[in-house]
């Protein structure tokens, strides 16, 4: 047994000192990205290559190595010992750089660069533009490059550098700003001829538009659900604007944002802003960025010119008696 052990040990050993003098990042990121997948065709669209790409560079690595990393079988690559350990290395490796990028990047002291955003079409659309290009006018030498998304970008791995995102409760490991809060009413066309500030339940009849699985609108569906407004659904897709766009062709009613459903001309506010359906917008950054320059003055830009908005945001400064 104690010589079983130690022939272990020195064949460790001598991987890891093959390691040392003959894998390069990429060799550990290939081992990664198959392990990860499961198969080297998943592999492959990770790291934007081909297929044989993928079945080469593994080949070679082994080679190298003087060992197997993966099991091939029906169901797909297993990692051996040796893989799982490479994979291991890899993680670690990988989370090292993004530290270090996002340190390095703390570094900066001139509001000069660029900046990941991420945001949500409908906040885009009815609200961030107007703002993005006062903000590029007021700093020309910050470049803004906006990514829009439901979901909520992974800010840890520098997916993004800051997220403008609607939330009631934004995650832990984020350090952010409360910007405003979001009112929401129920909206119709005004070919419905609906009468603005009727009992709720008159509008149980009518054809209604849901929000999505891709929404994730828990509140929303809860709220549709006591009503049985969710049985009236002829229509049910998972972006905002989509529902704005489907309300302004006359499909149905929906319960919309304020600020998005008032540029509608053709759309009536049928209730005042609903309270258990108003939630939070936020600025959320990575803590490892908080000193950085560009991204300190874009949290105080949006942080003026949003709350100057905050009535409108709300739904407050708006009639519904149209």
């Amino acid at each position: 047994m104690q010589k079983r052990t130690e022939r272990l040990n020195t064949q460790s050993s001598a991987i890891a000192q093959k390691m040392r003098s003959s894998l390069a990042w990429n060799d550990f990121e290939t081992v990664l990205s198959i392990v990860t997948a499961g198969s080297l065709s998943g592999a492959s669209r990770a790291l934007g290559v081909s297929h044989a790409t993928v079945f080469r560079r593994l080949g070679d690595i082994e080679q190298r190595l003087g060992v197997a990393l993966f099991e091939r079988g029906r169901t797909g690559y297993r990692p051996t010992l040796a893989g799982e350990e490479l994979a291991e290395t890899a993680k670690v490796m990988d989370e090292a750089a993004v530290a270090a990028e996002r340190k390095i990047a703390g570094r900066d002291l001139e509001p000069s660069g660029e900046i990941w955003a991420t945001t949500t079409d409908s906040l885009l659309m009815g609200l961030l533009t107007p703002l993005f290009v006062e903000f590029q006018h007021k700093y020309s030498s910050i470049v803004l490059d906006v990514a829009v998304s439901n979901q909520l970008f992974n800010l840890t791995r520098r997916e993004a550098d800051v997220a403008i995102r609607p939330s009631n409760r934004p995650p832990d490991h984020l350090i952010g700003r409360s910007l405003a809060n979001i009112g929401q009413a129920v909206y119709g066309h005004r070919s419905f001829g609906l009468t603005p500030g009727a009992p709720i339940e008159n509008f149980g009849s009518q054809p209604w538009i849901g929000a999505g699985a891709g929404l994730q609108d828990l509140a929303l569906d809860q709220w549709m659900s006591n009503r049985g407004f969710n049985t009236a659904c002829v229509y049910r897709v998972d972006t905002l604007v989509s529902i704005f766009s489907a309300v302004r062709s006359g499909m149905g009613l929906a319960v919309l944002p304020c600020y998005l459903a008032e540029g509608g001309p053709d759309i009536v506010q049928l209730t005042e802003p609903i309270p258990e359906l108003e939630y939070g917008l936020w600025f959320l950054m990575h803590p490892d960025l908080r000193g950085v320059a560009r991204i300190h003055v874009l949290l105080d830009f949006l942080t003026e010119t949003i709350r100057s908005q905050k009535q409108r945001l709300a739904g407050a400064g708006v009639s519904y008696r149209k």
